[in-house]
């Protein structure tokens, strides 16, 4: 059944700071305690968003979450007012306020791992949500994750959306940043890669030493249980724990896929050539070629390839059946990354147009245009039955606009969150804006 595929955009929240909380993720760590711009921040993602709607692409968005999270500070012992939280937090325990303020929903690729109905046994598409829990940060996203995807996605005639997996080590699972699905068509059956890090119960299997790697095989293979997915059409594969160390957080740092096509880093997997022939034989289930793209390590350095976020990209299939790949401005301004993609668009093959965007603000905190989206593919009467009020138009986006202008600081720096009138500025700019996105009911203040 044909289908498009639509990507959901997190949308970045008004607590948008600095605060280096991502162990592992070099962008993150590095800016750490420097001064944010919320406001610039947003408008840069909603340019990102209604520049791809108006070239015939799906783009919805998904909201950010309330903060900060006053349950997370009650509970390890912070009382009184929120205004008395506030204080004792960042007196006693800055980190764990800055977690609680964190706008690190904004990479909804950690939203959860999305199968198309084409995919699965029982005819849905399936959600499950990301449970996030090798961070404090993000291990609390989950349940509002879980109420926005149900609130959008309600019709269980079509929707199946799954809590997230047990919080534990063993099913540590961040999402589709892990997760790539390759296919004839968005709406054809297809190959789901599942990506991972570590083995809980192989203690042996290889792993990182200097950072934590955040997706287990344990995880991956629930999620495909979950979705009802063919054996024969899923691939499990396991990345290079050097690379791991080197900040590659997640595969989509270091991999990108669509249609029939693999971009991706000669470093990216830790057995390359068993990668390529399972993928190849899964392909072939479907009757369809696999189109492998090897990024050499002579024609970029993965040194290149992390600070520029080359792989961190949208690879979008346009109505002419070509590609055009969504990157970041850093990629222009890397010499080394902006020869190599140059030459990808004159070699004839599948991707055809390159397509920058300003993201600094998010990538400065370590999420590029790949972390800022959700990918779903949805046939017309899936689309249809989806919640209406999150679909990118130009009268939505200009709402937007005006909503941030609104509510949305020029500055935030550290010392910032001990500002309880932050609180309520996100309090306020949050009820608004279940307002605009016709959502009551989405927050539980």
């Amino acid at each position: 059944m044909p289908a498009r595929e639509f990507n959901f955009d997190g949308l970045v929240g008004p607590s948008h700071n600095y605060a280096g909380l991502s162990f592992g993720n070099v962008a993150s760590f590095n800016n750490v305690k420097s001064v944010s711009n919320p406001k610039q921040a947003a408008l840069q993602g909603l340019a990102k968003m209604r520049a791809l709607a108006a070239r015939g692409f799906a783009q919805a968005v998904l909201p950010p979450h309330g903060r900060p999270n006053f349950a997370l500070l009650r509970r390890i012992g912070f009382g009184g007012s929120d205004a008395d939280v506030i204080a004792a937090a960042f007196r006693d325990a800055p980190a764990i306020l800055a977690s609680a303020y964190s706008a690190a929903p904004m990479w909804s690729a950690n939203a959860a791992t999305v199968s198309p109905s084409a995919d699965s046994a029982d005819g849905h598409v399936h959600f499950t949500v990301a449970n996030l829990n090798s961070k404090l940060h993000r291990s609390y996203e989950q349940e509002q994750t879980a109420r926005t995807l149900r609130a959008i996605f309600a019709d269980p005639g079509y929707f199946t959306v799954h809590d997230a997996l047990p919080a534990t080590p063993a099913f540590g699972d961040e999402g589709a940043a892990n997760h790539t699905r390759l296919a004839s068509e968005h709406g054809a059956p297809g190959v789901e890669m599942f990506v991972y890090g570590r083995v809980e119960f192989q203690p042996d299997a290889p792993a990182p030493k200097r950072f934590p790697a955040r997706q287990t095989l344990e995880a991956s293979q629930a999620v495909a249980r979950l979705h009802g997915l063919s054996p024969q059409r899923t691939v499990f594969i396991a990345q290079d724990p050097a690379v791991v160390d080197l900040g590659v957080f997640h595969n989509d740092v270091i991999a990108v896929g669509n249609g029939n096509v693999l971009l991706y880093h000669a470093q990216a997997f830790f057995d390359e050539p068993a990668t390529l022939a399972a993928l190849q034989f899964a392909m072939g289930s479907i009757g369809q070629p696999f189109m492998p793209i090897r990024v050499a390590r002579t024609e970029v350095a993965i040194d290149d390839a992390i600070s520029s976020y080359l792989f961190n990209s949208q690879l979008l299939t346009r109505p002419d059946g070509r590609m055009a790949l969504v990157v970041p401005l850093e990629c222009r301004d890397n010499v080394a990354v902006a020869r190599y993609l140059d030459g990808l668009v004159k070699s004839g093959g599948p991707i055809a147009e390159l397509l920058s965007f300003d993201l600094h603000q998010s990538m400065r905190n370590g999420g590029g245009p790949a972390c800022l989206r959700l990918r779903v593919a949805l046939t017309a009467a899936e689309a249809g039955a989806m919640h209406q009020g999150v679909i990118m138009t130009e009268a939505l986006y200009a709402q937007l606009v005006v909503w941030v202008e609104r509510h949305y600081r020029d500055a935030l720096a550290p010392a910032d969150l001990a500002d309880p009138q932050l609180a309520l500025e996100v309090n306020s700019a949050l009820e608004a804006l279940a307002k605009i996105l016709h959502l009551p009911g989405l927050y539980a203040f």
